[in-house]
């Protein structure tokens, strides 16, 4: 499927209804992930992202995992729209992981101690970029997804699952598989409250 950017950049929305239906292959998805992670914008052009990309029993082990985690930390009666909410993440085809690699954050802060604070927050605009550029590329070969924040409650283990260096940070999860349900009508605020504009 072959969008328009300003078609891509409209359509990218929040989509909970998913399913494992196959209708882009794991080699195009790895495609257009690879792409975003090599041509995201980054402070230095420090290139701090990394993506891990999770399939099948992986992606489902990832959401077992987080159910797990987080019905430790909540009541039965609250664990029960939590529960249903993971599972439409786990019903999805796969799911993106992404990090920061911190060492290379680090090293920068000690290579400019003057900007030393800023570092960490452009990295996290560098993430945000790739995290962007991720979803809209996936909306553009039709499929849906949404991006969730359970991070740092549920770090340890994933390292300890899929050998993931220390050094690297969680930021932001993203599951994706093809919609079966429409996103909520979106309200705008008007333009004019958020750009302005002098001439």
């Amino acid at each position: 499927m072959n969008k328009d950017l300003y078609s891509a950049i409209k359509n990218r929305r929040s989509i909970y209804g998913i399913s494992k239906e196959e209708i882009v292959s794991k080699e195009k998805i790895q495609e257009v992930i690879n792409h975003a992670v090599m041509h995201a914008p980054s402070a230095f052009n420090s290139q701090s992202a990394r993506v891990v990309i999770l399939f099948g029993d992986n992606h489902d082990l990832l959401w077992d995992i987080t159910r797990e985690t987080l019905r430790k930390t909540q009541s039965a009666e609250r664990f029960v729209a939590t529960d249903e909410k993971l599972n439409s993440f786990k019903n999805g085809y796969g799911t993106v992981l992404f990090f920061e690699e911190m060492s290379i954050v680090e090293g920068l802060q000690q290579q400019f101690p003057k900007a030393k604070d800023n570092f960490p927050i452009w990295s996290q605009n560098s993430s945000g970029m790739v995290q962007y550029i991720v979803w809209t590329s996936l909306e553009q070969e039709g499929l849906g997804a949404s991006l969730q924040h359970y991070n740092p409650l549920i770090d340890e283990k994933v390292k300890k699952q899929w050998g993931i260096p220390a050094s690297w940070k969680l930021s932001a999860e993203m599951p994706f598989g093809k919609p079966t349900a429409e996103p909520k009508e979106k309200e705008f605020q008007p333009i004019e409250m958020r750009v302005k504009v002098f001439k």
